[in-house]
């Protein structure tokens, strides 16, 4: 009876934990419910969302590197005090500059042609790799591939945004 009650109460532990993590995890989507730039829903692309606070005690949540590198370079005068990233698995947020991420694959990206997910574990990114392609790469080096994208991915968002119009005013 007593090993019963402690896998018992080990398990509600745990459970609380599992929900407080989660309920944590999820605030910055409750702050930030859409990208500032361009209107997704967080909550829907959770395993690419990125959380950037500021120096300046100021934060944003974007939907993708993509849209967080615009968020950067617009504010070039402020300094991150912390970078998080939804990690593709479980959708938690992690620290973006710790993470494996992967560029690349077969997984059309968030944003972007050119796919870039990020990790928590190095065996989960190895694994998305066996199954997808893409590269393991550093943050730095996400980072830089997004701003070497942006023109080509804004070129492709405008395109599609063009296209909805169109496909809309003809409906």
């Amino acid at each position: 009876m007593k090993k019963g009650g402690s896998l018992v109460l080990a398990g509600v532990l745990v459970l609380f934990i599992g929900t407080f993590v989660l309920a944590q995890a999820q605030e910055d989507i409750q702050k930030h419910p859409s990208c500032k730039y361009c209107g997704m829903n967080r909550q829907q692309f959770a395993h690419s969302r990125i959380f950037i606070e500021y120096d300046d005690a100021s934060s944003v949540g974007t939907c993708s590197i993509h849209c967080a590198a615009v968020d950067l370079a617009i504010n070039i005068d402020k300094t991150p005090t912390a970078l998080q990233v939804g990690d593709y698995n479980s959708k938690a947020l992690i620290d973006a500059e710790k993470a494996s991420w992967v560029i690349g694959g077969s997984k059309m990206g968030v944003m972007t042609k050119r796919a870039k997910w990020a990790f928590e574990k190095k065996e989960d990114a190895e694994k998305f790799i066996k199954e997808n392609g893409g590269e393991t790469v550093t943050f730095e080096v996400a980072m830089k591939a997004a701003y070497e994208d942006m023109y080509q991915d804004t070129k492709m968002i405008r395109e599609r945004r063009k296209m909805r119009k169109m496909e809309h005013k003809h409906q």
